[in-house]
């Protein structure tokens, strides 16, 4: 009699085992700074572990095969064979160097040079005036210098009469006194009319 097909539901059939990937903390966590940080906790491990395979598979083939040679034997080889065919190769004879010019040479040499034509010398351009950076502005500080020094020198014109005429006064003022200083009070007419006659010239001068 052919075998009947087991049912899903008998007891006597062991239910097959499913495969469950691992985990890293508790699956029910919220959206937020711990799900991310177990999230990338997760993305670490198996990343690890795939490097780890792949390890293991190069080991297992460099044991199993030939051991392979380095960078620097293989250059090394390349350049032993380099040698070995450049020493078959046969060598071209080098010519003996000689004291006779080259025929190039002597054929130049031979050849007369054409003499040079007479050219015009140009004439010189006359240089342009190069613009001047900021010349406005050197011309208004300019003028302004020179009508401070203007004003300066005005100032001490003015102040020079001043003082003059401060003196003038002043010496006025004491030979008039020295007028009025006669015996018994009297006045000094020939000292007073020196000055009353330099300041009727005075006013005259200026009308």
């Amino acid at each position: 009699m052919a075998p009947t097909r087991p049912h899903d539901d008998d007891p006597r059939n062991p239910a097959k085992k499913l495969k469950k990937g691992f985990s890293v903390g508790p699956a029910n966590l919220p959206d937020g700074t711990h799900r991310r940080k177990v999230k990338k906790i997760k993305e670490s491990l198996i990343h690890k572990a795939k490097l780890k395979q792949q390890y293991a598979k190069l080991k297992a083939r460099a044991d199993h095969g030939p051991p392979r040679k380095s960078v620097y034997e293989r250059a090394a080889e390349a350049s032993d064979n380099d040698d070995g065919n450049n020493n078959n190769e046969p060598t071209e004879p080098v010519p003996e160097p000689t004291l006779e010019p080259h025929p190039d040479r002597v054929k130049m040499l031979e050849e007369q040079s054409p003499e040079p034509s007479e050219e015009r010398p140009a004439e010189r351009r006359q240089r342009r005036q190069r613009p001047q950076p900021f010349q406005k502005e050197s011309e208004v500080a300019r003028k302004k210098k020179e009508d401070a020094e203007a004003r300066q020198h005005a100032r001490q014109e003015a102040e020079k009469q001043r003082a003059a005429k401060l003196a003038e006064r002043e010496r006025f003022r004491k030979t008039m006194a020295k007028a009025r200083g006669g015996p018994n009070g009297q006045r000094k007419l020939g000292r007073e009319s020196t000055v009353l006659l330099a300041k009727a010239q005075r006013l005259m001068g200026k009308t």
